[in-house]
């Protein structure tokens, strides 16, 4: 039995400033529950580049073995939606100072609770420990040199004031590691409020206020920012919903010497156009604390206080036919590193400012051989213009799946 949310809480729809999900991921409370679903499979892959940035490119095949398992439960007055996928990467031939097998995994757990009609708690949980970036997590930038574990808590209370006037308020908690260096790894607490006002029935208006401290690692300096923004949620079609905040992000460094302020933007988009075609799509612009060391040529080590990125994307699928889809996306992320500091090694007269450029692109067909068999084949490029050379590259990749469902 499908349940209709009150109006008043069309605002379940959110996107936060590094949603859990992805950039792409629009918050829509599940509508019913499903059972328990398992999958199993396994990819095979040519990568054409499989450590790029880092000597001379080395190609080399890989197996990829995943087991998940995802379920809805929804009562009148909790929801429960609960995934997991546990993987591996094997590569048959890893270049040397390389792992030859890597974790790919993710987990899941949201909840809602209605404690009235008026009242609400959110939690949304994730974690993930892989190696390959996924682009449109809003956090990776480049070719991770090696796994790292990325997790957040987000929790949040919802109250309507008024027949038009809600409030979210919550704590949203987050944390990177490296296996491979300790530059980059950071632990972020961030305190979030959003008054929202039910415009239409469609249509609600935003204001959000959003303060958060980062602590970095090692070298890494600790930083904090402020969000101001305004915003939208419409609701197109039942199957189509978009979000739009824009506003003034500013970003204080502890060891810089001045804060930086820059607009700030997020955009959302997910739509089912009909029964065979959907898609997806996000942007964001604004000051990234992440990846904010780096190593110049001669061994120089350099943090950059101003780090402005854009993330665009688009993804989407077509079922051609029952049994016949075809899938495909693409990432541009281009970034500016400025404001850079002299950290160690070799001193240099001057830091220069640098700008990067990253593109990813994937197309790929699944087949359907019954209820239980899918297969797939894809093909994926990277390729990455940057002024600092380790993250200079191009890279291919050809992957063959099949998985099972039950």
């Amino acid at each position: 039995m499908k349940r209709k949310l009150p109006l008043c809480f069309l605002g379940l729809l959110a996107i936060g400033s590094a949603s859990a999900q992805g950039l792409h991921y629009v918050v829509n409370e599940p509508e019913e529950s499903l059972p328990l679903k398992w999958v199993a499979g396994t990819t095979v892959t040519y990568d054409d580049n499989v450590y790029p940035g880092f000597g001379p490119e080395q190609s080399s095949m890989s197996i990829n073995p995943y087991v998940g398992l995802s379920f809805v439960s929804m009562t009148p007055q909790t929801t429960w939606d609960v995934y997991a996928r546990l993987g591996l990467i094997y590569y048959l031939d890893a270049p040397v100072g390389m792992d030859d097998m890597n974790s790919q995994s993710r987990a899941g757990i949201n909840l809602t609770h209605r404690f009235s009609e008026r009242l609400r708690f959110s939690s949304r949980n994730y974690l993930s420990y892989e190696m390959e970036p996924d682009y449109a997590s809003g956090y990776a930038s480049s070719r991770a040199v090696g796994e790292y574990i990325y997790w957040q808590t987000d929790n949040s209370i919802g109250f309507r004031w008024t027949q038009r006037f809600g409030t979210y308020t919550g704590l949203r908690l987050t944390g990177l590691q490296y296996t491979s260096t300790d530059y980059n790894n950071r632990l972020t607490w961030e305190l979030y409020n959003q008054c929202r006002y039910q415009l239409t029935p469609q249509t609600v208006l935003t204001f959000d206020t959003r303060f958060s401290e980062t602590a970095g690692d090692t070298l890494s300096s600790d930083y904090s920012d402020q969000y101001y923004l305004i915003g939208a949620e419409h609701r197109f079609s039942a199957n189509t919903v978009g979000i739009v905040r824009a506003g003034m992000q500013l970003h204080s460094v502890s060891d810089g010497s001045k804060d930086s302020t820059s607009p700030y933007v997020e955009f959302a988009l997910n739509s089912r156009i009909n029964e065979q075609f959907s898609v997806s799509a996000h942007a964001r612009f604004g000051i990234e604390g992440y990846d904010s060391v780096q190593s110049l040529p001669g061994g120089t080590l350099v943090e950059y206080d101003d780090r402005q990125t854009l993330r665009l994307g688009v993804s989407g699928e077509y079922a051609i036919s029952p049994k016949f889809s075809i899938f495909g996306g693409v990432d541009y992320m281009p970034s500016t590193y400025a404001a850079g500091r002299y950290l160690q090694g070799p001193i240099l007269p001057n830091i220069p400012d640098m700008d990067e450029d990253t593109i990813n692109a994937y197309l790929g067909l699944s087949m359907k051989f019954n209820q239980m068999l899918t297969g797939s084949l894809s093909y994926n490029f990277t390729t990455s213009s940057s002024d600092i050379s380790s993250r200079d590259y191009n890279r291919n990749r050809i992957s063959l799946g099949l998985s099972a469902e039950f």
